[in-house]
């Protein structure tokens, strides 16, 4: 029997998130697109947290404040779940055994001068995790496409990112589209004013060319990345180039295109890269304050937005501008999804590995979790066999 006492209840709700977002903190590889859909099958389908809506409110509101979208959706359901307390655990596990594998993989890096190698672990991984990215976008699009428009913005948003359009303009189209439609329904010839997060026009150089080394200027221009980005790691790639290598120059390209490939290649958020670069510049102080530097604005906007969610969905303009939000949301998925499957599906096992592991996904009420290690099993045994 359940105990009525509101404190224990608090306490097993905290332990919850921290538990659950310490275990998706070592299990979630593939990127935000994954995170995001293992979370929808923990937290919407399994746990039941909350419901299908209020995971694509939240949904909304992460993919429209700058910073990495999965980290602030593990922010977000955290305080969903656990108030304050959770909004800090929720992201601080799911950050921390990331910044952890990233800094044994820098300290050996630092060591021996190469990156780890580790395309044999993902190659039975992605295939599963295209599965689990299918079947949340199945589902979350089932509520959220409730019209023929709302599927066309979809799509459009599919082919716009793939024809290399700002993710940001595709966010905000879609939202000023659906906005534009419910004004018409409604015969008004009023529209809100839509301006862009201010925060998103702060990106001019902190400090000068090619200054020495220092932690507070490492620290400030983490700061500034994670409060100025959107979009994937391609884009925080040309963050760090412009910052570290050309402006700063502290770091070659070589040693960038390495902290990128550990934050591909590490489960959690690809902004631990962050973590990397700190440590190679600084050691131990440089990868604390580099982490600390890029996922900070994440909390902040969180503590920001959280508290209007529900006044955006109650008002009928802002609901209309956050369900376009939502629906190129998931078109930005369906194209990570895309571009995924190109570069993972390259031959029988990896195609019938994706197969079995939708059709469970579909049939069952499996765990992701154990799906993503008994791939990662399964890939490397072929590799070893082969």
């Amino acid at each position: 029997m359940l105990s009525n006492n509101p404190e224990l209840t608090r306490s097993r709700r905290i332990r919850e998130v921290a538990l659950y977002f310490l275990r998706l903190g070592f299990t979630g590889f593939g990127g935000p697109a994954a995170h995001i859909s293992m979370m929808h099958n923990e937290v919407v389908e399994r746990r039941k947290w909350v419901d299908e809506q209020r995971f694509l409110d939240l949904l909304g509101a992460a993919s429209m404040i700058p910073g990495p979208s999965s980290t602030e959706m593990a922010i977000l359901l955290g305080y969903e779940r656990a108030g304050w307390i959770g909004l800090i655990l929720g992201g601080v596990c799911f950050i921390l055994p990331a910044m952890l594998i990233v800094l044994l993989l820098a300290s050996v890096y630092v060591r021996f001068g190469t990156a780890p190698q580790a395309g044999w672990l993902l190659y039975g991984i992605k295939p599963v995790v295209i599965a689990i990215i299918l079947q949340a976008i199945w589902s979350l699009g089932r509520r959220a496409i409730r019209n023929v428009l709302m599927a066309a913005i979809g799509i459009a948003t599919l082919v716009l990112y793939f024809l290399g359009v700002n993710v940001l303009l595709l966010l905000v189209g879609g939202g000023i589209l659906l906005l534009a439609y419910a004004a018409v329904q409604n015969r008004s010839r009023m529209l809100p004013l839509i301006g862009l997060p201010p925060l998103a026009l702060w990106n001019f150089p902190l400090v000068a060319a090619a200054v020495p080394y220092s932690l507070p200027v490492l620290f400030m221009t983490f700061l500034k990345i994670g409060a100025v980005l959107y979009g994937s790691g391609y884009v925080l790639l040309a963050f760090l180039r412009s910052d570290f290598v050309v402006r700063l120059g502290w770091l070659t390209d070589p040693q960038l295109m390495d902290s990128i490939t550990i934050g591909q290649v590490t489960p959690g958020p690809v902004f631990t890269t962050a973590t990397f670069i700190g440590y190679v510049l600084g050691g131990l102080p440089g990868a604390l304050l580099g982490t600390l530097g890029i996922f900070l604005p994440s909390f902040v906007f969180v503590a920001i937005i959280y508290p209007l969610i529900d006044r955006v969905r109650n008002s009928p303009w802002m609901a209309a501008f956050l369900d376009g939000v939502i629906v190129a949301s998931l078109g930005l998925m369906a194209g990570v999804a895309a571009q995924l499957a190109i570069a993972t599906l390259i031959d029988p096992f990896t195609i019938v590995l994706a197969l079995l592991a939708l059709i469970l996904l579909f049939r069952t009420r499996i765990n992701p979790t154990w799906l993503i290690l008994v791939g990662a099993l399964a890939g490397l045994a072929v590799k070893l066999i082969a």
